[in-house]
């Protein structure tokens, strides 16, 4: 099959990988702007395409998930300019292989459609993934492997923003994990406020989710367990998106880490429909 270049625009970063058949070459990361030109665009996609396969930067097709609605038609136009083909664009009318349980499917963001696709295909159902990035999401599928909805909220770098912002004598932070829970100084206790209420809430949340699932049955008889959900005989977590390393390592729950789920699953919808 010829390289696939796919992409996954969100709010603060834009994602680029590339593959071949089922391998990952690569991938690459760029700061989302809050306008740009198609040109511009194309050239984010050549620069990640020459640090991926410097020694042959191509892509034949491109597949696109965008949150950014003024920024869809522009990524469009810059993966056609750049593959040579018109881009696929995640949305309503590409197959993805998932029943929805959502009341209307077309409200599901792009990327939780790949997320949820890829982990499906991964580590079976039900399976729950935790996308970190400008909002903190939950993608949940059922037992039959539907995606019967979720959860979204505030993300990290959000809440370290809004904090700054609402209260006039509160710094910007740099956000890391803090040595302990007890903050000694005004840093360290927004640390531990901002990274650490965000694993307590995750965690947490969790809780719920998994609780909610194992009421419905979710967790039980029907499941279309892939090799991890059947090694554990437990519902597999998964962490992508920013820090998503650090973040699965904080959690009380046993998680696993895949910051490339989004660019796998978009991966996966590309065959999907070019079958």
């Amino acid at each position: 099959m010829a390289r696939v270049l796919t992409v996954d625009v969100g709010n603060t970063f834009t994602n680029l990988g590339l593959f071949e058949d089922d391998q990952l070459l690569g991938s690459y990361e760029a700061t989302t702007p809050e306008r740009c030109t198609a040109d511009e665009a194309a050239e984010v996609a050549r620069r990640a395409l020459r640090s991926i396969a410097p020694n042959s930067p191509a892509a034949a097709a491109g597949i696109l998930a965008c949150v950014v609605p003024a920024l869809t038609d522009v990524w469009t136009r810059a993966l056609g300019a750049v593959c040579g083909a018109r881009a696929l664009v995640v949305g309503p009318g590409l197959k993805s292989g998932l029943k929805m349980r959502y009341d209307d499917p077309a409200e599901v963001g792009a990327d939780r459609v790949a997320d949820a696709v890829a982990a499906r295909e991964i580590f079976g159902a039900p399976c729950v993934v935790v996308n970190l990035g400008t909002t903190t999401n939950f993608e949940v599928l059922d037992a039959s492997g539907a995606f019967a909805g979720g959860i979204i909220a505030p993300g990290v770098e959000l809440g370290a923003e809004s904090i700054a912002v609402a209260a006039a004598r509160l710094p910007k932070i740099e956000l890391r994990t803090p040595a302990r829970v007890i903050g000694r100084n005004t840093r360290e206790a927004m640390q531990s406020g901002i990274v650490l209420g965000e694993v307590a809430r995750i965690d947490g949340l969790l809780d719920a989710v998994l609780a909610e699932l194992a009421g419905a049955g979710g967790a039980a008889g029907g499941s279309e367990a892939g090799p991890a959900a059947a090694a554990t005989g437990d519902v597999p977590i998964v962490v992508t998106g920013t820090n998503a390393p650090a973040m699965a390592a904080l959690l009380k729950h046993e998680a696993q880490a895949r910051p490339t789920l989004t660019l796998e699953g978009l991966n996966l919808i590309y065959r999907r429909n070019r079958r």
